[in-house]
């Protein structure tokens, strides 16, 4: 029990490393919490500081998803059955989303986890983050809405990890299930913008310094 909540304490602390916060002020000086959205991730970074600081900021956060789950196999089984590994990767996932959202080294104030939430995809789903990124995409070039897109995609997800990849583990689909709900959570903000129509567009020239 002690190495699962190892485990599950590394992956909220991946989670919790704000490439956004610590890019902007180390290099730019700028806490990016302060302008544009207001928000610890890629999207925000690009917006203010452009793709020279987003696109890394986006690749980390990815990776540290990805990463926190994957690391759990490097932890002795523990006599443990294969979907139980399932159970401590899944409980990894969701910490460093979480980790992501409330970050201990940035005041618990970072990004919307989508980053984050599909490097665990690349761990967890890979064919289903395909599909999902293919309508992200769509969605963007045809609105420019960031939020609009990433909240169709997340929604369509747990769909297509049941029903196109035939996934039929109850804990990887409630994982799916959850990433669903969490993307709508942390844009609620967004979606009452979308309502009233003064959500921002994105801009695909990308700004901020030089």
């Amino acid at each position: 029990m002690i190495l699962i909540l190892i485990q599950v304490l590394i992956a909220y602390l991946l989670g919790s490393i704000p490439s956004a916060v610590w890019i902007g002020k180390a290099i730019y000086g700028i806490d990016v919490r302060q302008h544009g959205s207001g928000n610890a991730g890629a999207t925000n970074v690009i917006r203010v500081l452009g793709y020279k600081a987003g696109v890394p900021v986006l690749l980390f956060d990815v990776f540290k998803g990805w990463l926190a789950v994957f690391l759990t196999s490097l932890f002795p089984d523990q006599g443990l059955t294969p979907d139980q590994l399932v159970y401590i990767e899944i409980g990894a996932a969701v910490a460093a989303a979480l980790g992501h959202v409330f970050p201990v080294f940035a005041g618990f104030r970072g990004g919307k986890g989508v980053g984050t939430m599909a490097g665990v995809g690349i761990a967890l789903f890979p064919f289903a983050l395909l599909v999902v990124l293919g309508i992200f995409i769509a969605i963007l070039a045809i609105t420019r809405f960031v939020s609009l897109a990433s909240c169709i995609a997340a929604s369509a997800f747990p769909f297509i990890v049941v029903f196109v990849t035939g996934e039929h583990h109850p804990g990887l689909v409630v994982l799916s299930v959850f990433v669903a709900v969490f993307v709508l959570f942390t844009h609620r903000e967004n979606i009452v913008r979308l309502v009233k129509g003064k959500e921002n567009k994105f801009n695909f020239k990308g700004g901020g310094k030089k």
